[in-house]
């Protein structure tokens, strides 16, 4: 089924003086379309070009509103045929970013990033076990300076079809938590932490500018999405003497 009176639907319109994002905006509107009922369990959403006209964004503007909540489980696209409603209950999701601030740490700290590898490559075999995929493994590599010395080296490991757009981000100046939300394919709906004191060794002591055998705090995490695929793990190796963190979680939309 779809709605022939496509001008009924319209509940909301996008605010071009608001700060937050247009197709933040817009998928908070179809959201709504959904959640009142204009748009049915099963119907076939108005395609991209009449959803331009009724809002007047750009297609980029709208695909990215439909992606986010084809994300979400709300929305389906199937081939030739269309965009449908495939599910009317809530879904929540939770964004998690470290929190590495002037605060934490005095205004006179001078923070900064530096990737020291960034590609395909293959990891040892629990992390393909915790990420249930036998395919492509994108993996960075990141380390975190106070004032010039090493504070933390930062590992992650993420399914690349799950973040084909990966290789055009400034892995630099971004972060990976916001990437995901942003731009992966399954967004994060669950996050699994575990925190130990282990000793460094190797690369790790290295890049941290350590004696191997030193204690360091290590952070693990696996990224779930809602339907438990695993999107990223992450592990964070940081010297106690030079780093702490503070995990901020939010809900999405």
């Amino acid at each position: 089924m779809m709605h022939s009176d496509t001008s009924a639907l319209q509940s909301g319109t996008v605010d071009r003086f608001n700060q937050e994002k247009l197709y933040i905006q817009l998928t908070r509107i179809f959201l709504d379309e959904i959640r009142t009922n204009h748009w049915k369990l099963k119907d076939r959403i108005p395609s991209e070009e009449e959803l331009c006209r009724m809002y007047n964004v750009s297609k980029v503007t709208v695909r990215q509103a439909i992606n986010n909540l084809v994300s979400d489980g709300y929305l389906m696209k199937i081939q030739g045929k269309g965009t449908f409603v495939t599910s009317v209950l809530p879904v929540v999701g939770v964004a998690m970013r470290t929190i590495f601030t002037e605060e934490m740490f005095g205004k006179e700290v001078k923070a900064e990033k530096e990737i020291l590898y960034r590609g395909i490559k293959e990891p040892a075999q629990d992390i393909r076990s915790y990420l249930k995929t036998d395919r492509d493994i994108y993996y960075i590599l990141s380390r975190r300076l106070l004032n010039g010395y090493p504070a933390y080296v930062d590992e992650s490991f993420i399914p690349h079809s799950i973040t084909p757009e990966i290789d055009q981000l400034n892995l630099a100046d971004a972060s990976l938590y916001f990437f995901l939300q942003e731009k992966a394919l399954k967004k994060i709906f669950k996050v699994i932490q575990t925190v130990e004191v282990s000793q460094a060794t190797g690369d790790s002591a290295r890049h941290l500018d350590l004696d191997e055998g030193v204690s360091v705090l290590v952070v693990h995490r696996l990224l779930l999405s809602s339907d438990s695929t695993p999107v990223a793990y992450t592990k964070l190796q940081g010297r106690s003497d030079r780093y702490k963190f503070q995990a901020e979680f939010e809900r999405l939309r």
